[in-house]
């Protein structure tokens, strides 16, 4: 196993440096600059030549790659355009931030799902499964922004109960239970396309297994209804439920970018999109290549977690 992380880490090496390359000349080459957004579109050449020159904008792509990546090495991803703030700076107070949102929406996802995707399984075609399944098919057609603005204007505009925006009330950002409080329509239109994810998977996987023969056997031997489809069935369909639930997790934090933005909430996405907005290269790529990273460690999270479930799979 020890070789196998080893491997892998220094193979998420040159994937990361392929991502940079593409994410960095794919920004630098969209229409617009930063220059323009500074000064507005009424700017002269010279004015523009003068920001592009102050920027290191007028230098070739392929050096202002390498040099972005030097720097990268050293630990500094840059200075942002608009603020001149330090990126690695605005990463370390936004990403707690997107973590504890994301977190949330991915574990009521898990808790919500995986117990109703097992049950659709166990009553297959019954009334129980036919409304789980529709309800999940709702959760995957509706996009998170219609949602998130439905539940605003029933649940904050409407019945008052949670509030519409922001991460906690202005002078009480201390109050744990305060920010628990607006925590919680975030949390669940997030998480809502990726519940309904699951309870698909769930059911797929543990309809799987149940038509295996060692699962006939373990009824026949007598094995009481809980064990076997906890105990056999559950455990085997793990492999596959896990699989999709890794592959999730990157997915998490792009979709924070549209529930952030709605919800005034002050993480990565929302950061992202004004950067996004503001030609702000240096933010854009910090916040690109954390997403690239997360994506790549929840692949290797998922291969690691494969052997606690089947200790069969090795790796060499």
């Amino acid at each position: 196993m020890s070789k196998f992380l080893v491997r892998r880490l220094l193979i998420t090496i040159p994937i990361l440096i392929g991502v940079s390359i593409i994410l960095f000349f794919l920004m630098n080459i969209a229409p617009g600059g930063p220059e323009a957004v500074l000064m507005g579109d009424d700017i002269s050449p010279e004015a523009a030549i003068r920001i592009r020159t102050n920027l290191g904008l007028d230098q070739p792509l392929p050096i202002r790659y390498w040099r972005w990546l030097t720097s990268l090495l050293q630990g500094d991803l840059g200075n942002s355009f608009r603020s001149g703030e330090p990126v690695i700076s605005m990463l370390r107070t936004r990403l707690p931030n997107t973590i504890i949102l994301t977190f949330s929406a991915f574990m009521i996802s898990l808790i919500v799902a995986i117990p109703i995707g097992v049950l659709s399984a166990v009553k297959q075609y019954s009334l129980t499964d036919k409304i789980t399944t529709v309800i999940s098919f709702l959760g995957i057609s509706f996009p998170s922004f219609w949602l998130g603005i439905v539940l605003i204007l029933i649940f904050a505009f409407q019945l008052r109960l949670f509030p519409a925006s922001g991460m906690a009330t202005y002078g009480r950002e201390g109050d744990i239970l305060n920010r628990l409080h607006h925590l919680v329509l975030p949390s669940i239109t997030l998480g809502a396309i990726r519940m309904a994810t699951f309870m698909r998977f769930t059911r797929s996987g543990m309809l799987e297994v149940l038509n295996l023969d060692y699962i006939r056997t373990a009824r026949a031997k007598g094995l009481n209804e809980r064990s076997v489809v906890f105990k056999h069935a559950f455990r085997n369909a793990l492999i596959s439920i896990t699989t999709v639930v890794g592959l999730t997790l990157p997915a998490l934090i792009g979709g924070a970018v549209l529930t952030e933005t709605i919800f005034a909430w002050p993480g990565l996405g929302r950061m992202a999109v004004n950067a996004v907005f503001q030609r702000d290269y240096p933010v854009i790529m910090g916040v690109n290549m954390v997403v690239a990273v997360v994506t790549v460690m929840a692949n290797l999270g998922v291969d690691v977690i494969y052997t606690f479930i089947d200790p069969q799979i090795t790796y060499n």
